[in-house]
């Protein structure tokens, strides 16, 4: 017991520190808002990007792409949003609905999700937690799109919703890995140094901003916000992991599998909220809330995970 706690704190704890680190900079005022809006920027459009396109495009897609995992996965976002958008009618203040339906389900599997991954299970969990995140990002952005307006009760603009996923830098550079990955192309050393120096920037600058984006005064005493947390960080993920292992998901596939979908609300879903419509007060103590409660409950899940020895 005592060895998978051991695991379980070296896995979170690095990740909660910076995070922490994040909270306590920007308190002290050696980050500002301004630092922490701009590195969010660098990582969302530049850092981020070149480290999915690297990871993607070294992998032999053919000989390792995990199909039922990304399979599996799909069915449980897809049917997730399902779930929590009849939920949400019964809530009702109308422009809480698709605050707490992308709330619930839109995961900051890129920073977050990816950052535990990587420190759960090596080097070897990153092709596969970046080849989830080339699957599932575009279906989840469009899916979060479609949500916010259904519940605005505007039509989709189709315009809007193709610009927003094909302008997407994270789509971008999905695309073009899989492209340089399946092609037999062997790209120059120049471009894999370089972009290798600007991944390695991605999940300890992208950490910091996380925690100093974070504000105390969104924790208001709210129902919806802690029904939201818990449908995030515990029930998906509890539903996803348990029905994967069932099914035959094992060691590091079933580990991505739960870290990805118990990663805290994307900070991405604010933005989005503010310029489709909706409750974005809500969704920002979402994100606060779910960030800060997510290390307890990325702890304690991946302690039984290995109590249980399922990875």
């Amino acid at each position: 017991m005592f060895d998978s706690l051991a695991y379980a704190l070296d896995v979170t704890l690095p990740i909660s520190l910076i995070i922490g680190l994040g909270i306590l900079l920007k308190r002290i005022g050696w980050i500002s808002d301004e630092f922490a809006k701009s590195g969010s920027e660098l990582v969302f459009n530049l850092t981020l990007p070149c480290l999915l396109f690297v990871s993607i495009a070294t992998t032999n897609l053919t000989d390792h792409f995990p199909t039922f995992l990304m399979v599996f996965a799909g069915i449980v976002m897809t049917a997730a949003f399902g779930f929590f958008h009849f939920m949400a009618y019964g809530i009702t203040n109308k422009l809480a609905r698709g605050a707490f339906v992308q709330g619930a389900c839109r995961g900051n599997m890129a920073i977050i999700g990816l950052a535990l991954s990587v420190n759960a299970f090596g080097e070897s969990a990153l092709a596969i937690a970046s080849m989830y995140l080339a699957v599932l990002v575009v279906p989840l952005n469009i899916f979060s799109i479609l949500t916010l307006y259904y519940h605005q009760e505007k039509a989709p603009n189709v315009k809007e919703v193709a610009r927003s996923v094909f302008t997407n830098p994270l789509a971008i550079a999905i695309f073009l890995a899989i492209i340089v990955a399946l092609l037999p192309l062997q790209l120059p050393k120049l471009i894999l140094d370089t972009g290798n120096y600007l991944a390695k920037m991605t999940l300890p600058l992208a950490l910091l901003c996380v925690g100093a984006t974070i504000r105390w005064q969104e924790f208001r005493s709210s129902k919806l916000l802690y029904w939201a947390i818990s449908s995030k960080i515990v029930f998906i993920p509890v539903v996803a992991t348990v029905l994967g292992f069932y099914l035959g998901l094992r060691d590091v596939q079933l580990g991505v599998l739960f870290m990805m979908t118990a990663a805290p609300t994307a900070a991405a879903a604010y933005p989005m909220v503010r310029s489709i419509g909706g409750d974005y007060h809500l969704t920002a103590a979402i994100i606060a809330g779910s960030t800060l409660m997510s290390i307890v409950s990325s702890t304690l899940g991946l302690f039984l995970l290995r109590e249980l020895q399922w990875v």
